[in-house]
C-alpha cells in the first residue's frame, strides 16, 4: 500500500511517565500505565512519493492544510527516517495530519500524533501487520515516549527498561508497551475539562529534562512500585475505589515535581484549581469521580458510566471551563479508507 491513513488515540496516564533515563531515546525512569482513549485521536495520511523530498502538512483552523513550524517538521522527518531504516526502504513521503482535539495543551497530542505517523508510514511501506512490540518501540523512538502506549487499546503498561542495562548503556530494544486488558474489560469514562486551548509554555520534553532537579523526584520513584501494583490490581478486578486515589496521588506528584524543579514549571491555571475543587465536591456528593492531569492545565476526570452525565454537566457550568470533551476507554488505532488528501 503506497498510501495509508491511521487514526491513533491519545491516552491518559494513571501512573505517569515523568523523567527519563535517556531522554533522546525516551527511556523512562519508571513504568507507566494508561487508558487508551476513544474520541481524542490524530488522523495521519502517509503516501510514498516517486521522488523528491518529504512533504509535511498540518491541519489549519479553516480545515485546510499548511506547512507546520520548522521544529515540528524536523521531528516528523526524523521519525520517517527511523521508519525507513526499520523497513529497509528509502522512498520519500507526503504526510498530512489532523487532530480531533487541542494540540500541545497537555492532552497527549504528541503521543497520538507520533503513533499515527509511525503506523501510517509503516502501512504505506507494506508493514501494517508488523508485531505490536516493534511498532510500540518505533513510536517511542520519536521522542514522545507516551506514543509507545498509544499503539495499543484498552489499558496499557509501558515497563521501565532499567534493569536490562548493557555494558556502555541501557539496551533500547526491551522498551515497548504491553496491553493489560482490552477496552471491553472495564468501561471507564474520561470527562476532560478544557480550561486552556493554546500550546503550553513549557513542553513535556523540557519537563522531563528538569524533573530530576526537584527534591521530591527521588521520593516519588520510591512510591511508584506500590502504586503500580494497586493500579494493576484495580484494572484486573475493576475496583474504582482502589484506582481513584492513586490517580490523584500520581497527578499531584507530577505537578509538585514540576513546580519544584529548577527552574520551576507551573502548568496549572486558575481554571485547573476550580475543576479540582468541583471534583472533590462531586465525590462528597457520592459520585465516583477522580481527577488526573498530564503536563498541562486541562483536567481529565475519570468516572464510571453512571456518573458521566452529572460530572460533565457540573464541569460545563464552571466559568473557567471553555468546553468539555466526553471520552472513554477505546480499542486503539484504526486503519481508515478515507484519506486526508
Amino acid at each position: 500500500m503506497s498510501k495509508t491513513t491511521v487514526a491513533a488515540p491519545a491516552n491518559i496516564a494513571f501512573i505517569k511517565y515523568w523523567g527519563a533515563r535517556d531522554l533522546e531515546r525516551a527511556l523512562p525512569m519508571n513504568s507507566s500505565i494508561s487508558m487508551t482513549l476513544d474520541h481524542c485521536v490524530t488522523r495521519c495520511t502517509v503516501e510514498i512519493l516517486d521522488g523528491g523530498h518529504d512533504e509535511v502538512w498540518l491541519s489549519e483552523p479553516d480545515g485546510g492544510f499548511g506547512s507546520p513550524e520548522a521544529e515540528f517538521t524536523r521531528r516528523v522527518v526524523e521519525q520517517l527516517d527511523r521508519v525507513r531504516q526499520w523497513a529497509g526502504r528509502e522512498e520519500p513521503f507526503r504526510v498530512a495530519t489532523r487532530n480531533t482535539f487541542p494540540s500541545a495543551a497537555g492532552l497527549a497530542s504528541s503521543a497520538s500524533g507520533f503513533a499515527a505517523l509511525t503506523l501510517a508510514a509503516a502501512g504505506a511501506l507494506g508493514r501494517k501487520d508488523a508485531p505490536a512490540r516493534e511498532l510500540s518501540q518505533l513510536s517511542r523512538r520519536s521522542g514522545s515516549g507516551s506514543a509507545a502506549r498509544s499503539v495499543l487499546g484498552g489499558y496499557v503498561e509501558w515497563p521501565d527498561p532499567g534493569g536490562i542495562g548493557k555494558v556502555g548503556g541501557i539496551d533500547d530494544e526491551p522498551s515497548y508497551a504491553i496491553q493489560l486488558a482490552d477496552a471491553s474489560h472495564w468501561d471507564l469514562r474520561d470527562v476532560i475539562a478544557v480550561v486552556e486551548i493554546g500550546p503550553k509554555v513549557v513542553s513535556s520534553r523540557d519537563g522531563h529534562r528538569l524533573a530530576h532537579t526537584s527534591p521530591y523526584y527521588t521520593k516519588r520513584l520510591e512510591l511508584v512500585p506500590e502504586r503500580l501494583q494497586k493500579v494493576r490490581r484495580a484494572i484486573e478486578t475493576r475496583d474504582f475505589d482502589l484506582l481513584g486515589p492513586v490517580l490523584e496521588e500520581e497527578s499531584t506528584d507530577l505537578h509538585m515535581i514540576a513546580m519544584t524543579s529548577q527552574p520551576p514549571i507551573f502548568y496549572w491555571s486558575p481554571g485547573t484549581v476550580a475543576v479540582l475543587r468541583a471534583v472533590r465536591e462531586l465525590r462528597q456528593e457520592g459520585l465516583a469521580a477522580f481527577a488526573t492531569l498530564d503536563a498541562g492545565a486541562n483536567v481529565h476526570v475519570i468516572c464510571d458510566p453512571d456518573s458521566e452525565d452529572e460530572v460533565a454537566e457540573r464541569l460545563e457550568d464552571l466559568p473557567a471551563v471553555g468546553f468539555v470533551i466526553r471520552d472513554g476507554v477505546g480499542d486503539g488505532p484504526e486503519h481508515e479508507t478515507t484519506h486526508l488528501f
